[in-house]
């Protein structure tokens, strides 16, 4: 697993052994290339990496010029690979602020929001019940972690079937990669 672009380009990172299942370099590739196509750069973005597992979303928008990069991880063989993958990006000198918090991600959703996002990714388990990823969103709309704009991406199984947004938000696209879809989804325009 490699950063794709940026500052960090061509870094190789850690994956974590049997504890997360990572994003495919198609689809993180596919997510930036979206990404891109909303936000034209991710020069001071801020960027939340929910379920961060390796790290390697988080860490490829901070090798892009994120500005900001919170991820949160609760799995403690995770948080140290994320902690080995963050200094090998910050050997590039990125301008970005990066932190990892090791919670779970409900529980960071309880905490005021440390800042408003310009991104959010949701990678959760394939397992994590729609019921529990709703949760998550409701509480990140609640909360005030996102900004008016902000542009919420959300990793499931390919074989799960379409995901339905909870009550203020809307889908934006979806992008299928084989095992995995990529859910695209903005705050309603009326709140």
């Amino acid at each position: 697993m490699r950063i794709i672009a940026g500052l960090a380009k061509g870094r190789t990172l850690s994956a974590v052994a049997g504890a997360t299942r990572p994003t495919s370099d198609r689809a993180r590739e596919g997510l930036f290339s979206s990404l891109l196509s909303e936000f034209g750069d991710f020069t001071a973005l801020k960027v939340l990496d929910l379920f961060a597992g390796s790290g390697a979303i988080g860490l490829e928008a901070l090798s892009r010029g994120a500005g900001l990069v919170h991820a949160v991880e609760k799995n403690e063989s995770a948080c140290k690979t994320i902690t080995k993958n963050a200094e090998l990006v910050a050997k590039s000198k990125t301008s970005g602020e990066f932190h990892l918090y090791s919670m779970s991600v409900h529980k960071f959703l309880e905490i005021p929001a440390p800042a408003m996002y310009d991104i959010v990714y949701l990678d959760p388990p394939y397992d994590f019940s729609d019921v529990e990823l709703y949760k998550c969103l409701v509480q990140l709309r609640a909360g005030g972690f996102l900004k008016e704009d902000a542009v919420i991406a959300v990793e499931r199984a390919g074989k799960t079937g379409s995901m339905k947004w909870p009550s203020g938000y809307e889908s934006i696209r979806e992008r299928n990669y084989g095992q995995a879809v990529i859910y695209y989804g903005k705050l309603t325009q009326n709140g």
